[in-house]
């Protein structure tokens, strides 16, 4: 449950961390979805399939509302973390991803946004430094309360694009069929060593690791679409 001692103590706890030279800054990582048990499992909520893995992944419970958002904090190898799913519906995303910023001082080269990519194929990765908002309305109301400021790292999952004629709301909050979930369920795993990379190496080095094997990924599964 969220409560302004369980805030004060975490801002205490991570602060400190952030001001020690002997403990790295905190990285924060926040998935993009829709809550509700009617948009689970949809194409739209892969950004918070992401963040569940590496919750499970790490022993990280998720059980804390905080900023408008399902939190969890814990360490990865001695490094601070924190996770983050906005309960505020996608397109209201930076209400809550904004804020989270702020309370914690994080400059944005600590922040990472995961989310679903139409212009990727259905289960590739694709990790970035920055970048703009490609028409992800999530993503850019994200960076409208980041004052406009792109300058935060994103893992994107490709979920493929519509097929025909289909109105692409309406895929977007479809679910996947077999074949597409057995590929997000795969991509969702790899990315828990993605962002441990990033937690451990950096960025630069977990984009240089992984997008070149997503690349030849991302090259095998566009002749192999999955069947919507």
């Amino acid at each position: 449950m969220s409560s302004p001692a369980m805030a004060a103590r975490l801002l205490r706890r991570f602060s400190s961390a952030a001001s020690s030279p002997s403990c790295p800054q905190p990285w924060l990582f926040i998935g993009l979805g829709n809550p509700g048990e009617k948009y689970k499992l949809t194409r739209h909520n892969v950004g918070f399939d992401m963040i569940d893995a590496f919750a499970r992944s790490q022993g990280i419970p998720m059980t804390t509302v905080h900023c408008k958002a399902l939190f969890g904090e814990g360490m990865v190898e001695g490094v601070p973390v924190l996770l983050a799913k906005p309960q505020t519906y996608m397109n209201l995303s930076g209400e809550s991803t904004g804020p989270l910023a702020a309370y914690y001082k994080l400059p944005l080269n600590r922040v990472l946004v995961m989310y679903d990519d139409t212009d990727l194929p259905c289960g590739v990765l694709r990790l970035q430094p920055k970048g703009g908002h490609a028409r992800h309305n999530g993503l850019k109301n994200v960076i409208y309360h980041f004052r406009g400021n792109r300058e935060f790292s994103r893992l994107r999952i490709g979920i493929g694009r519509p097929p025909g004629q289909m109105d692409p709301k309406a895929f977007l909050l479809q679910p996947f069929n077999k074949t597409a979930r057995e590929r997000i369920d795969s991509a969702v795993e790899e990315s828990v060593d993605i962002l441990r990379t990033v937690i451990l190496q950096g960025l630069t080095e977990a984009a240089r690791l992984y997008n070149t094997e997503q690349k030849y990924k991302h090259l095998r599964l566009e002749k192999a679409p999955c069947d919507f």
